[in-house]
C-alpha cells in the first residue's frame, strides 16, 4: 500500500523540529505520532509571497503496513569496461561526466578528454586571473574539469523536466558527496566550495569502472574516413606530445565557449547553424537590501537564506530577464582568452558574501544580426566576442571591469564614484551606454528601469551594473538528428549539452549527456 502525501506548512524556525514535523503529520493523516515510522521529504520550497515567509513541504508518511525501502545507489548498475568498446568524450563537463556515466551502465568503455586541467589544478589558474588578470586559454572558470558550472556557482534548477530524469542526475550528485537535500529543495544548490570534491568522485568512478580521463588533451582534428568519424588528434596544453585517440563513436561535449571547435567542425565541413543567445550585464546589490525587499523585513532572520529573485519583461519586442541569480554571491572573471571581458556569478554553499548578483541579459536573435550575417555560421559568435574585446580594449589591459550605478545605467549618464564590490579584479566608472551595442543598451535600459517597478527598492544607488554577461549560452548550435542525436552528415559524431546548443545548466547538460549516451550505446550495441 503507497504511503498518504501529504503537505505541511512550517515557519522558518520550525523546518528541522522533527517533532513538530511528526506531529504534523499526524494530525494530517490521523495517525498517532509514536504510528508514524518514516517521514520521507519529496519536495520543500520557501514561500515568501505573505508577510511571513513559510516552507511548503510535500511529503510521504509511513505509517503500521507501510515499509520503507531506501533507494539504491545508482553506482550499482555500472560494469567493468576495461576491455569494452570505446566512446570518446570530448569535454569533462556535466554533459561529458554524466555521459561517461551512462555509458558504463551500458557496458561501454569512456574515454574523456579535457583540454583543461583536474579540478584542483584549475583553481590556481582561476587565481591568476582574479589577482593578476592572467587568462589561460584552456584552464579558467569555463574551461576543464567538471566544466563551468563547478567553479561558478554550483545551481542544479532546471526548467527542462522532460529532457529525462532530474531525479537521475540528481541522484548521481548525491551518491558523489552532495547533501541529499537537493532532491527535495525547489531551487537545489552545492556551492563552489563543495562541487568540486562531488566532481572529482565522479571521476574517481569512471576510473574505478575501467574508464579513462586525461586532461590538458585538446582536440586539434577529427579522424574522418568514408564519412565516419573514427577518433581524434589531440594536442598536449602542458607543451607536451599530443596523441592520437581511436574509437567507435565520439560524443562532442566541449561547453559553449569552445570557438575553436566550432571552426575546426566548420574547416572540416561539418555543417554548423547560427544560435540565438543572449547578452548583457551583471548586476549587483547588498544582499540585506535584497533580503529586505524579498522577505519584507528589515533584517533577515538566521532562519531564512539569502534572498533571490527571478524577473522578466518585454523591451522593443525582446526578452529582457534575470539569469544565474547568485544570493550571498561573487561576480567572478570567465574570460577564456586574453583581451576579451567577460563576467559571471557564483555562490558558496553557505551563500553568506553581503552581495548580490544577477545576469541581466536580453535576447539576440538572428534577425538583430544583419551586419554580422556574412560570417554565416559564426554571426553570433563573432557578434559575442566582438562585444567581449570591445569592453576590453575600453580598459586599462586588465580583468578591472566597466561599471555604473544602476540608475546612472538607466539615465545615460557617467557615475561619479562606484560602492563597494564583490568583483575582485576591480571596476572602474565608464560609459557603458556607448560601451554596449546600441539595441542591447536601449533594450537593457528599458528592462532595468521596468523590473524597478516590480520590485521596489531594486533601482537603488546601492546597485551597480556590471559588463559584459555574454556567455549565458552557445552562440552556435552543431545539427544533429532528432532520433539517432548523431550529426546528420558525420556518422558516429554525437553533438552534446551546452556547446552543441541543446542545454543550458549542470542539470540539462547532464541529461543531454545522459540521453546522447543512450543513443550511442543502442548505436553500438542494441
Amino acid at each position: 500500500m503507497m504511503p498518504p502525501f501529504v503537505e505541511l506548512v512550517l515557519l522558518p524556525h520550525e523546518r528541522q523540529d522533527e517533532n513538530l514535523l511528526r506531529q504534523l503529520a499526524a494530525r494530517q493523516t490521523g495517525l498517532q505520532v509514536h504510528e508514524i515510522s518514516h517521514i520521507e521529504i519529496l519536495k520543500s520550497s520557501l514561500d515568501a509571497r505573505a508577510r511571513q515567509p513559510v516552507y511548503r513541504l510535500r511529503v510521504a508518511v509511513y505509517g503500521p503496513g507501510d515499509v520503507f525501502t531506501p533507494e539504491p545507489a545508482i553506482l550499482i548498475n555500472l560494469k567493468p569496461v576495461a576491455n569494452a568498446r570505446k566512446v570518446i568524450i570530448v569535454g569533462a563537463g556535466p554533459a561529458g561526466y554524466f555521459a561517461a556515466l551512462e555509458l558504463l551502465e551500458a557496458g561501454i568503455q569512456p574515454i574523456v578528454l579535457d583540454r583543461g586541467k583536474d579540478v584542483q589544478a584549475r583553481r590556481r589558474d582561476l587565481r591568476a586571473i582574479q589577482q593578476f588578470g592572467d587568462v589561460n586559454p584552456h584552464s579558467n572558470y569555463c574551461f576543464g574539469e567538471g566544466g563551468a558550472g563547478t567553479y561558478s556557482d554550483g545551481k542544479l534548477y532546471t526548467r527542462s523536466v522532460k529532457r529525462g530524469s532530474v531525479h537521475k542526475a540528481l541522484r548521481i550528485l548525491v551518491d558523489h558527496g552532495a547533501k541529499s537535500d537537493i532532491l527535495s529543495e525547489a531551487h537545489p544548490h552545492i556551492g563552489s566550495n563543495k562541487l568540486p570534491a562531488v566532481v572529482q568522485n565522479i571521476r574517481q568512478t569512471i576510473l574505478h569502472h575501467g574508464g579513462e580521463v586525461h586532461f590538458e588533451q585538446c582536440v586539434a582534428d577529427l579522424i574522418l574516413k568514408n564519412g565516419k568519424i573514427i577518433g581524434v588528434e589531440t594536442e598536449s596544453t602542458a607543451g607536451q606530445q599530443g596523441a592520437t585517440w581511436l574509437a567507435d563513436a565520439v560524443i562532442l561535449a566541449t561547453g559553449h565557449s569552445a570557438r575553436d571547435i566550432y571552426r575546426l567542425l566548420h574547416a572540416k565541413g561539418i555543417a554548423l547553424e547560427a544560435k540565438p543567445f543572449a547578452l548583457g550585464v551583471r548586476v549587483e546589490h547588498p544582499q540585506p537590501l535584497i533580503d529586505s525587499i524579498q522577505y519584507k523585513q528589515y533584517q533577515r532572520s538566521d532562519e531564512l537564506p539569502a534572498a533571490s529573485y527571478s524577473l522578466v519583461c518585454q523591451a522593443a519586442g525582446r526578452g529582457v530577464f534575470s539569469f544565474c541569480m547568485c544570493p550571498g554571491g561573487l561576480i567572478v572573471p570567465a574570460a577564456t582568452s586574453p583581451g576579451e571581458l567577460v563576467v559571471n556569478g557564483m555562490s558558496m554553499s553557505r551563500r553568506d558574501s553581503p552581495f548580490a548578483n544577477s545576469g541581466v541579459v536580453t535576447s539576440v536573435e538572428l534577425e538583430d544580426l544583419a551586419p554580422w550575417a556574412k560570417h554565416g555560421p559564426f554571426a553570433a559568435m563573432e557578434f559575442q566576442a566582438a562585444v567581449e574585446q570591445h569592453l576590453f580594449s575600453a580598459g586599462d589591459g586588465s580583468q578591472k571591469a566597466p561599471a555604473m550605478r544602476l540608475p546612472d545605467f538607466i539615465k545615460g549618464k557617467m557615475s561619479a564614484d562606484l560602492p563597494k564590490t564583490s568583483y575582485i579584479p576591480g571596476i572602474y566608472s565608464a560609459p557603458l551606454f556607448d560601451l554596449l551595442p546600441g539595441f542591447i543598451y536601449r533594450r537593457l535600459r528599458e528592462g532595468l528601469d521596468d523590473f524597478g517597478r516590480q520590485m521596489r527598492g531594486y533601482n537603488t544607488e546601492e546597485a551597480i551594473v556590471v559588463g559584459t554577461e555574454s556567455r549565458s549560452s552557445a552562440p552556435v548550435r552543431i545539427p544533429r538528428h532528432p532520433e539517432s542525436l548523431s550529426h546528420p552528415d558525420v556518422s558516429g559524431l554525437y553533438p552534446c549539452g551546452e556547446g552543441a546548443g541543446y542545454a543550458g545548466g549542470i542539470i540539462s547538460a547532464a541529461m543531454d549527456g545522459q540521453n546522447v549516451a543512450r543513443a550511442v550505446a543502442k548505436a553500438l550495441v542494441g
